[in-house]
C-alpha cells in the first residue's frame, strides 16, 4: 500500500512539537511507500518565503532544498497530462468548487492509486473514490 502525503503531514514533521500520532503511522509504513506532490515543493516553499525571521527562513530553505527533496527523489510526483485531465473531471462534477492545489493533489492521488494521507479530511470528502487517512 503507498501514500500520498498531503503538505500538512509534511509541515507537522518539522514543527517543534509534532503530533506524536502522526510519527508513530509514519514509523509503520516503508519510506518507499511514501510520495509527496511537486505542488507540496511549491506550498512549501511559499510559506517560506513568506518568514520574518531570517535564521528561520533559511534553515528550512535547506531543508526543504537538500533534505527533502534528496529525501524523496523520484518519488515527488509532478503534474501531467493525466494527472490534468482527472483534475478537471474532478472539478467539472464536484458539486462544490473545490480548491486548486487540494484537487490537483487529489487528482495525483487517484492516477497513482494513493491513499491521501492529511489533517483536512474535510476538504477531501466530497472527491470520490479518494481514499483518505487521518493519522492524526
Amino acid at each position: 500500500m503507498s501514500y500520498l502525503l498531503d503538505t500538512n503531514v509534511i509541515s507537522e514533521t518539522i514543527k517543534n512539537k509534532p503530533s506524536k500520532n502522526l510519527y508513530k503511522w509514519l514509523e509503520k509504513i516503508p519510506e518507499e511507500n511514501l510520495f509527496i506532490s511537486v505542488l507540496t515543493l511549491g506550498e512549501i516553499r511559499r510559506g517560506v518565503e513568506l518568514l520574518d525571521n531570517i535564521k528561520k527562513k533559511s534553515a528550512l530553505i535547506v531543508w526543504l532544498e537538500k533534505d527533502l527533496r534528496n529525501r524523496f527523489g523520484d518519488r515527488i510526483l509532478k503534474i501531467d497530462n493525466i494527472i490534468a485531465d482527472r483534475w478537471g473531471y474532478l472539478c467539472a462534477y464536484s458539486a462544490k468548487t473545490l480548491p486548486v492545489i487540494d484537487s490537483l493533489i487529489a487528482a495525483t492521488a487517484l492516477t497513482y492509486n494513493l491513499k491521501l494521507v492529511t489533517r483536512n479530511t474535510k476538504d477531501f470528502l466530497q472527491i470520490q473514490d479518494l481514499e483518505l487517512i487521518n493519522p492524526f
